[in-house]
């Protein structure tokens, strides 16, 4: 793990050019859009103010006419449609901060918004790769560490680039990524080059529930 403010990066992504006979196989960012459904609950956050709207103009309805009883409900949906802008603003931001490289020796991830940090995960330490496959056809490449000499993780540190909900151990995760399942084949292979590894275990979306 490293960091530094001040790094102008050789490689975006990468703290430092890669050593001679590493090779970049892939690089990319999580979707953002995704990003703020899956992790910031962007649709959960918007019916509830919803709810809230409909609520209250159901009470006004019962002593006020019904166009003052809709009228009601504006302001908790102006507040439903600022919290959910900021909600976008925040995924649209840690998306653009984020880099997700993918070589023949590990995996690294440059995360952080107001702090980078690179996360660098060779394949020795990986146990396995799960992949949870959305329908829109982005995904989760989540990456189980092995406890032979490997760093514990913080989550609080890593969210949102972590395997939800799993925080003992912490799996970093390449989150709401596209072409996920392509991405985790490339993961296994690059894996099964270096180490004896399992197959990719694919989990359907209820197996990790949103954050």
């Amino acid at each position: 793990m490293s960091h530094d403010d001040f790094e102008i990066e050789p490689v975006p992504g990468l703290p430092e050019l890669p050593p001679e006979g590493e090779r970049i196989l892939w690089q990319g960012k999580p979707d953002w859009w995704a990003l703020a459904r899956e992790s910031l609950n962007l649709y959960w956050v918007m019916g509830y103010f919803v709810l809230l709207g409909a609520w209250r103009s159901v009470s006004l309805a019962g002593f006020q006419p019904l166009g003052i009883a809709l009228w009601g409900a504006l302001p908790f949906l102006i507040l439903g449609v600022i919290a959910c802008a900021i909600l976008a603003v925040i995924a649209w931001v840690m998306a653009w901060a984020t880099v997700y490289t993918v070589t023949n020796k590990r995996v690294a991830m440059r995360i952080g918004a107001a702090l980078n940090v690179t996360l660098n995960l060779p394949y020795k330490w990986i146990g396995s790769v799960d992949l949870d496959l959305r329908k829109s056809g982005t995904g989760t490449v989540a990456l189980d560490l092995m406890d032979d000499g490997v760093t514990k993780l913080s989550y609080l540190t890593c969210w949102p680039h972590v395997r939800p909900w799993k925080m003992n151990p912490t799996q970093p995760a390449l989150r709401c990524i596209k072409d996920a399942e392509q991405v985790a084949g490339i993961v296994a292979d690059a894996a099964r080059t270096q180490v004896a590894m399992p197959q990719v275990r694919k989990t359907v979306p209820e197996a990790i529930p949103a954050e």
